[in-house]
């Protein structure tokens, strides 16, 4: 996925004054190679679309919580049908308290293609060099997910009774738009299954600055709707040497440009308005008046004009479309009969997406141009609410490991699977507790890669996490 920490680490040249120091040394505990060895067995499993297996991941990772004492029963490995090596993990470790849902810890094994004669390492093998981890998914998202079976795997051994039952899902096709997505087919088939209070995810990474301090602890709490629409003119065409102004390029060259030019209104929830206030004092200067501004009067035109300029703090602000594809045409010496453009939009949660397939029908203003929905993945990205009992045991084992290091809520003009967990009635936050350096440590990139300690750190800080919530 497109994880928000670029939009923050544009900006930690700015916020070195308010970093903080980093309390959560690499843990000491005997588990500590335990959880190393699942970490290096998940990079190691290779889970691309195009020759890996998700489903011998989430094998292998039930492999390791059945050795530590979890019964065939509350250990269920899916496959959906057709989709053989697509499969997935649900674990769970019970509560005693039937009345009370349980926390969800959800995490993809798949990742992004990698090639390796792209790549300075084999990207499926994990190496240590120079303080990093190297390797496909060492970041997005296998440590997040090692760091999940690890938890079972402690919680567990340490006999601890949690309140909640504590839930795991490891499941396949987040990063690939063409795939089955294994959360989303959970959410459709097996609901019950993930039943929960609300789940924990990927979605943004803790900001270090150029020299490695802590400059703000994230958590994504809503991310946008991606929808494309075709726009779509045709026409009868005829001769090229017979011009006429009724051509079917025109008609659609001048749609697209109109969606160029038209900005749709600014919007407010309770995600990009949490991350503005939060990062207002971080930026300062004229972006950081601005931000206050914008919270304070989405329709103050000049603040709006300057959070602008940053591509990401303009696609936090609204929906956002954009031409990706054009097809027109038949023969080099012929009028057009068909033309045709793709409209990607990442559409604000919460509104549907006909409603901005009307709004662009009414921008291009032309009975010959066609807006239509090809097809629709998934449902209407809804936020999930930040209440105390939400945030404020981030907020507790945060500032217990960063002293002074703010936490910021964030929305994601990306998706992560959240998208089907929210509609489903299950509200999930993207929270890891890694910090990766300014360059986001080359995600989906060559050569990715994550510091050795920020992934300690997060095992520590997921690990207190979870437990804080379980045991309410």
């Amino acid at each position: 996925m497109f994880r928000t920490v670029r939009r923050l680490a544009a900006l930690v040249l700015l916020a070195a004054g308010a970093a903080g120091v980093a309390r959560a040394a690499p843990p000491t505990d005997p588990g500590l190679q335990r959880f190393h060895d699942t970490y290096k067995e998940l990079v190691e499993t290779n889970t691309t679309l195009s020759a890996g297996d998700c489903t011998l991941a989430a094998t292998r990772m039930a492999a390791r919580l059945k050795a530590a004492g979890y019964p065939d029963a509350d250990l269920h490995i899916f496959v959906p049908p057709g989709h053989p090596k697509e499969g997935g993990l649900v674990a769970v470790l019970h509560g005693s308290d039937p009345t009370a849902k349980a926390v969800l810890m959800l995490a993809h094994v798949d990742v992004v293609e990698a090639r390796r004669e792209d790549w300075t390492r084999d990207p499926f093998t994990l190496i240590e060099e120079g303080g990093y981890f190297y390797g496909r998914g060492t970041s997005d998202m296998k440590a997040q997910a090692a760091i999940w079976v690890d938890n079972m795997v402690r919680y567990r051994e340490e006999g601890f009774h949690p309140r909640r039952s504590i839930k795991l899902a490891l499941t396949c096709g987040e990063e690939t738009s063409s795939a089955l997505n294994g959360a989303g087919w959970l959410a459709t088939h097996e609901r019950d299954l993930i039943d929960a209070a609300f789940a924990l995810t990927e979605g943004v990474d803790g900001v270090l600055d150029d020299q490695g301090r802590h400059v703000a602890m994230g958590v994504l709490a809503a991310e946008k709707t991606s929808q494309n629409y075709v726009l779509e003119s045709t026409n009868p065409g005829g001769h090229s040497s017979r011009p006429v102004p009724d051509n079917a390029i025109y008609h659609l060259v001048r749609a697209v440009d109109a969606v160029s030019r038209y900005e749709f209104p600014v919007q407010l929830d309770d995600a990009n308005r949490g991350y503005f206030t939060g990062m207002a004092p971080i930026v300062g200067g004229e972006a950081g008046k601005a931000m206050l501004a914008v919270v304070k009067d989405p329709q103050d035109a000049a603040a709006v004009a300057i959070l602008d300029r940053n591509t990401d703090w303009h696609a936090m602000l609204r929906t956002t479309c954009v031409a990706t594809m054009l097809d027109a045409g038949h023969a080099t010496n012929a009028l057009p009969q068909r033309a045709r453009a793709n409209i990607n939009c990442r559409i604000f949660p919460g509104v549907p997406r006909e409603e901005v397939q009307a709004q662009l029908a009414k921008v291009i203003a032309d009975p010959k141009v066609t807006v239509t929905i090809p097809e629709v993945r998934g449902p209407v990205a809804q936020p999930a609410p930040l209440s105390p009992e939400i945030m404020g045991p981030i907020a507790k084992v945060s500032h217990d490991l960063w002293p002074g290091v703010p936490v910021i809520t964030s929305l994601e003009p990306g998706a992560s699977d959240a998208q089907f967990m929210n509609p489903a009635g299950i509200p999930t936050y993207g929270v890891e507790g890694i910090f990766v350096d300014p360059d986001g440590g080359h995600i989906h990139g060559l050569n990715e890669r994550v510091r050795i300690q920020s992934v300690y750190e997060g095992r520590t800080f997921l690990y207190r996490l979870v437990k804080l919530y379980a045991g309410r």
